[in-house]
């Protein structure tokens, strides 16, 4: 639980009850960067905590979500919804052969043109797709 503390602080700062599956789940999500799906989430705390239904998951993602202490990526992913817990602005590459998504930064004042000027950007997403480098070394 690398972020346990960290997860608890955050709970409480919008509001939501720290339960110890709240707790656990947001501090998966924060400590990895795999942007990982709920069954995905649910195979990695199952290990630890052989009591954990996969409808605690889902719905304690959807909480994170609802109250905005979570991303959901619901483009990224055709097949099932992928999350991330990284608020800060920044894009999002996923590999066309080994379906892993990877994090880039992204500079807010490159991606708001002065033609938004009056409109109010609720959401951010920049989203490419293509191969990884890892994966352009196999077709080499």
């Amino acid at each position: 639980m690398k972020y346990q503390q960290q997860a608890i602080e955050k709970l409480k700062e919008y509001d939501v009850h720290p339960s110890i599956q709240r707790v656990m789940i947001l501090d998966y999500l924060l400590s990895c960067n795999v942007h990982p799906t709920v069954d995905d989430i649910y195979s990695a705390l199952l290990k630890d905590t052989p009591t954990l239904s996969r409808a605690t998951v889902y719905n304690t993602v959807n909480k994170l979500v609802e109250v905005g202490l979570v991303r959901q990526l619901k483009d990224i992913d055709k097949k099932e919804a992928r999350y991330d817990a990284c608020l800060e602005t920044h894009g999002h590459f996923k590999c066309v052969k080994c379906g892993k998504i990877f994090d880039f930064k992204v500079c807010d004042k490159l991606i708001l043109d002065k033609k938004l000027e009056g409109f109010t950007v609720n959401t951010k997403t920049v989203y490419f797709q293509g191969v990884c480098p890892e994966c352009n070394k196999v077709n080499s």
